[in-house]
């Protein structure tokens, strides 16, 4: 868990902030309620503030982003048959920008023996764990870059 949940919010850390988190638990939680009183009227608070529709499902909305491209760049890094570990955690360090991961990029090891599209993949999860996901996604998308 250490690995993913990394910085407040408004930090220039990598990783899932802790807002979203706290977002997520609360949101959970009013789901569960729900279940139970179907009927229930429950709003997401946080800084006792009632949060917008709007901007839990921008949360949930990162969340899947984040897990369909952390789960991409393991597959595209797996390619080359190293161990899950090295693969896993190439993948998490970068992507959170916590440093060193485990077993072969290890604290005494480095990302030297990767193929070059490994290096694309973990260079692109840096950054977007940097600068966040969603100014990197759009810097992909064929309408920004389209004439108007």
């Amino acid at each position: 868990m250490l690995m993913f949940v990394r910085a407040c919010a408004g930090s220039t850390g990598g990783g899932f902030k802790v807002s979203r988190i706290v977002i997520l638990f609360r949101m959970f939680h009013k789901e569960l309620a729900h279940f139970i009183h179907p009927r229930l009227v429950k709003n997401v608070h946080m800084n006792g503030r009632v949060l917008k529709d709007e901007t839990v499902d921008g949360v949930k909305v990162y969340l899947g982003a984040y897990i369909i491209i952390f789960a991409v760049s393991v597959l595209v890094v797996s390619l080359e048959n190293r161990d899950p570990v090295t693969n896993f955690t190439a993948v998490a360090a970068t992507m959170n920008n916590i440093g060193p991961g485990l077993s072969l990029v290890g604290p005494t090891a480095n990302y030297g023996f990767l193929s070059p599209l490994s290096k694309y993949v973990l260079m692109f999860d840096m950054l977007a764990g940097r600068l966040e996901l969603y100014p990197m996604l759009l810097l992909f998308a064929p309408t920004t870059w389209r004439n108007k």
